[in-house]
């Protein structure tokens, strides 16, 4: 048998980082194997799994846009987390080459905001597509006092708001309300996506802003978020926090805590 192995699809794939990350953990554990980041338009992915469920080698893959909604249809199972949420983006291959989906971005978002109070806070989550949908739903074990979703797409945001039964509004983009934690979960602000200038000055002073952009890691966002002086998480946070999930579904191993200076060093070259 080869080298067993895992990957990141999407499309675009260019800007992912999880090769970087699993493949450090990889080298720093010694283990025997390779992470691998592959384009595949939304055309081809019945096709990509169909190859993949009869390569025993192949442990799995991360999913990331624009396929987190469309491939649960193409699953075997779903866990409970990723089928409320209605988004995967972590597959993992059984040894019967069934497919079973999760999300380990309601892993990566609760580490993420581990030290962040949320019983009875206000919270303002910009966007509403698959990464808006894990956020929602990770909030909302938290016990916020409110969740407002703020999107381009009114409707669309009124749909979250209604299937995760959110107290707060839907709001289209405009100036931010009062809030104490604000969390992009849109590609507004990603690389070549702009970023609306939207004022701040209605946050509490000791809100937290959270960008789940990493490409650029300074977004606008967080730039404008450290200027006013508020508390900031980055991209890359959630990124190695749901990394260390899907890390140990591939191989079986979890991903060396004490590594994790070193790795975020890397990701900033």
């Amino acid at each position: 048998m080869g080298v067993p192995y895992a990957e990141v699809i999407g499309d675009p794939i260019e800007h992912s980082k999880s090769p970087l990350i699993h493949k450090f953990w990889l080298q720093t554990l010694g283990l025997d194997g390779d992470y691998r980041a592959r384009r595949v338009t939304p055309t081809e992915l019945p096709a990509f799994l169909r190859s993949r469920r009869g390569d025993p080698t192949w442990r799995g893959c991360n999913v990331t846009m624009p396929h987190k909604q469309t491939i649960l249809a193409l699953l075997d199972t779903v866990s409970r987390n990723a089928a409320a949420i209605g988004a995967v983006n972590t597959v993992r291959r059984g040894e019967d080459g069934r497919l079973h989906g999760r999300n380990s971005d309601v892993h990566g978002i609760w580490r993420s905001l581990d030290d962040v109070e949320l019983a009875g806070k206000r919270v303002l989550l910009i966007g509403a597509g698959g990464a808006a949908r894990a956020a929602a739903y990770a909030i909302q074990q938290r016990t916020p006092g409110s969740t407002m979703v703020m999107n381009r797409n009114v409707a669309a945001a009124e749909r979250l708001v209604e299937d995760f039964r959110l107290s707060g509004p839907a709001l289209p983009l405009g100036k931010l309300p009062p809030a104490d934690l604000v969390v992009n979960a849109s590609a507004m602000g990603m690389a070549g996506v702009p970023w609306p200038v939207l004022d701040l000055e209605m946050l509490s002073a000791d809100a937290v802003v959270f960008d789940m952009v990493y490409v650029p890691l300074e977004t606008p966002l967080l730039a404008a978020a450290r200027s006013c002086r508020l508390r900031t998480i980055d991209g890359h946070t959630l990124l190695i926090n749901q990394a260390t999930e899907a890390f140990s579904i591939f191989f079986g191993h979890g991903a060396p805590a004490d590594s994790m200076a070193t790795l975020r060093g890397r990701l900033t070259r």
